[in-house]
C-alpha cells in the first residue's frame, strides 16, 4: 500500500475513534444537532476502518507466514506457509481495492438520469451526418443496458444527418457511466460527397446533463418568455396548421429551448421544461466545478484540457480518447454501441484522480 494512502487511513481511523469517544460522552448526546451529525460522519467511517483494520491484520498474518516459509527444516510446514502467504496476499489486494473504492468521493449525481445533447459542429454536412451516428452509438449502448431513451427534440437535416437532437437517457446509473462523454468529438474520414478522395475533418458536440428534479431547480414563472408557433418539416396535418411548437427563453440567462415534436403544445412544453431545468442545473454544477477548478490551478499551476476529448478515424479504423491517451482499433464496433472498452478506462482513470486528490486532502 501506497505511503499516503496508508496515512490518510490511519488519519481516519484516528478520526473515528474520537468519534467514538464523544458519542459515549452523555453531554455530547443530549446535544441532537452535533450527535446525528457526527453519527453520520461515525457510519461513514465504519467500513473504511473496518478494511483498515482487516488489512493491518492481514499484513501480520503474511509476516507470519514469511517467516515460517523461511524454516529450513521442515518442508511440510514450509509448504503450508507458502500457502498461507499467496492467501493474505489475495485478501491484501481485495481489501486494498475495497478501501480506495470507498475513499473515492461519490458523485451525487451519480444516478440520475441524463439529457443528451448532440450537436453537428464544424463540417456542414459531414458533421450533421456524423452526429446522426453518434445518437445511434448511445442510442445502441443504451440499449444494451436496458435504458429507456426518448427523444425530445429534433433538427434533421435533407441527407439524414441531424443539426441537433435532445433526448433522455432514463436507467440505473446513467449519469455515472455516460458523464465523461461530454466534449467536442472529431470524425476524420472521406465524406460521400467527396468526389477527390480527400479526407475530410469534422466535430460534433455532446453534452451529458444530469437530469434536474424541480425540487432542485426552482423557475419562476415570471422569468419566462413562452413563444408558440407552427411545427416545421414532416409530421403530419398537424404541421404548420396549428401553434402546438414551444420556444422557452430564460430571461436571466438567456437559455432558449424549442420543441415541436409532439401534436400536442402542453407536451412540448413540458418536455421544454425538462430540458431548461437541465440546463440550468448544470450551470449550476458548472459554476461550482469552475469555483473548484480555480483553487486547484491556485494551489498547483495546472491548465485546462484541450476541448476535443476523442477521434474517430475512419481510414484506420481506430478511435483515439485524447484524455487518457487510449487508442483502440475497433471503431466499427464503438459505432455500433460497444463503449464499454472506452467508458470503464475513462472511468478508472477519473477515479484514481479523485483519490489522489481525497489523499492529499
Amino acid at each position: 500500500m501506497r505511503a499516503d494512502l496508508a496515512a490518510k487511513l490511519a488519519a481516519l481511523e484516528e478520526k473515528f475513534e474520537a468519534l467514538s469517544s464523544q458519542m459515549s460522552d452523555p453531554v455530547f448526546v443530549a446535544d441532537h444537532t452535533r450527535y446525528v451529525a457526527a453519527a453520520k460522519t461515525y457510519g461513514d467511517l465504519e467500513p473504511i476502518v473496518e478494511r483498515t483494520r482487516a488489512y493491518r491484520k492481514a499484513q501480520q498474518e503474511l509476516n507470519k507466514a514469511r517467516d515460517l516459509s523461511r524454516n529450513p527444516s521442515d518442508l511440510e510446514l514450509r509448504k503450508l506457509a507458502q500457502e498461507e502467504i499467496q492467501t493474505q496476499e489475495r485478501c491484501m489486494v481485495k481489501l486494498e481495492r475495497e478501501l480506495t473504492s470507498l475513499l473515492v468521493p461519490r458523485d451525487p449525481n451519480d444516478e440520475k438520469n441524463v439529457i443528451l445533447e448532440i450537436r453537428a459542429g464544424t463540417g456542414g454536412a459531414e458533421a450533421a451526418l456524423f452526429g446522426q451516428e453518434l445518437f445511434r452509438m448511445y442510442s445502441r449502448y443504451a440499449e444494451s443496458r436496458k435504458w429507456k431513451v426518448e427523444v425530445l427534440s429534433t433538427s434533421s437535416t435533407g441527407l439524414g444527418g441531424i443539426k441537433e437532437v435532445i433526448a433522455s437517457l432514463e436507467g440505473k446509473g446513467v449519469y455515472s457511466v455516460l458523464k465523461y462523454e461530454s466534449g467536442v468529438h472529431r470524425v476524420q474520414r472521406v465524406p460521400v460527397t467527396e468526389s477527390s478522395g480527400r479526407i475530410h475533418t469534422s466535430t460534433v458536440t455532446v453534452a451529458i446533463l444530469p437530469e434536474a428534479e424541480e425540487v432542485e431547480i426552482q423557475i419562476d414563472e415570471k422569468d419566462l418568455r413562452i413563444d408558440r408557433f407552427c411545427s416545421t418539416g414532416p409530421g403530419g396535418q398537424s404541421v404548420n396548421t396549428t401553434y402546438s411548437a414551444v420556444r422557452i427563453t430564460h430571461e436571466p440567462t438567456g437559455l432558449v429551448v424549442s420543441c415541436q415534436d409532439e401534436k400536442s403544445q402542453h407536451k412540448n412544453k413540458a418536455r421544454a421544461m425538462r430540458v431548461l431545468r437541465s440546463r440550468l442545473y448544470n450551470i449550476k454544477l458548472q459554476e461550482q466545478k469552475d469555483q473548484r477548478a480555480r483553487e486547484r490551478r491556485e494551489q498547483v499551476g495546472t491548465g485546462e484540457r484541450s476541448e476535443k476529448i476523442r477521434t474517430y478515424n475512419f481510414p484506420q479504423g481506430r478511435v483515439t480518447d485524447h484524455r487518457i491517451n487510449l487508442t483502440l482499433h475497433r471503431l466499427e464496433g464503438v459505432l455500433d454501441g460497444d463503449l464499454q472498452p472506452l467508458l470503464d478506462p475513462l472511468i478508472t482513470y477519473h477515479q484514481a484522480e479523485k483519490l489522489k486528490e481525497e489523499v492529499r486532502a
